[in-house]
């Protein structure tokens, strides 16, 4: 592994981003939109109800929260999709960067891009709403962390599938992002999920996760089972991710599906 190599799979990246100002979109734009979106429902909320005043934060953590999933999944996902759009997969495969090299790279640099859109959820979240998540304190670091190892895995697994089923599947990129905002009781409890779901809400690590944030916001200890139970079961979402995309591209370089992309 040369760190050389990974620095220029940032690099590549970094200069995408900045000679395509409409890359910002989802740095800048969402996040952006979700805090003026879920604030502003929770502030209506609270003024139809005196006991739901608490909805606000509630929500402002959870949207801020999960855009750390979505930002270090979309980040390698598209990451690797720009080699597509680009038709410059072949180039990829036939330069010395390894598989993990160009994983760890676009990982490196989402998490770069994280920073940047926290930046605009913190600043918003604060001027809009009178919201400052840092002020749970260091509980907020380990219920990160589980999010960014979530992130990852779905973010490798999405690599995965276009790999298999071709850049059709892209849209699924983004199609998981609300899967898991929908099931891992981001704003909610899961109990308030329908019934058939519960199980698979309870399966997400990002679920544990969030139980813990819903906890911190409301001024309890930070739930150390909760946080136990996500970190090793978002360990072993990564670790499965990984094997499934060197499965797939196993399958991809010895089917030769690289011309799809080319």
């Amino acid at each position: 592994m040369s760190a050389y190599r990974i620095w220029g799979v940032i690099r590549r990246h970094a200069y995408v981003l900045w000679r395509a100002p409409h890359r910002w979109f989802d740095i800048a734009f969402w996040p952006l939109m979700d805090v003026i979106l879920w604030g502003s429902l929770g502030a209506f909320v609270a003024r139809q109800d005196q006991a739901s005043q608490a909805a606000t934060p509630f929500l402002l953590g959870g949207i801020v929260m999960f855009h750390v999933l979505f930002q270090t999944q979309i980040a390698v996902a598209t990451g690797f999709m720009e080699e597509t759009w680009s038709r410059n997969l072949l180039n990829v495969m036939t330069t010395p960067v390894t598989e993990t090299e160009y994983v760890l790279g676009t990982a490196a640099f989402g998490l770069v891009k994280l920073l940047a859109a926290l930046g605009t959820l913190t600043i918003t979240a604060w001027a809009f709403f009178r919201f400052d998540l840092s002020s749970v304190g260091w509980s907020l670091l380990p219920i990160g962390l589980i999010l960014v190892l979530v992130g990852w895995a779905v973010g490798i697994i999405n690599i995965g599938l276009i790999l298999r089923l071709g850049q059709s599947a892209e849209i699924l990129a983004w199609g998981m992002n609300y899967v898991l905002l929908a099931l891992s009781g981001v704003f909610t409890p899961i109990d308030a999920l329908p019934g058939p779901l519960q199980p698979i809400a309870r399966a997400l690590p990002s679920s544990h996760a969030f139980v813990a944030l819903r906890e911190v916001l409301a001024g309890n200890p930070l739930p150390g089972d909760e946080i136990v139970r996500g970190l090793l079961s978002s360990i072993v979402w990564l670790v499965g991710s990984i094997g499934f995309t060197t499965w797939m591209l196993r399958s991809f370089r010895k089917r030769g599906l690289v011309t799809r992309f080319s």
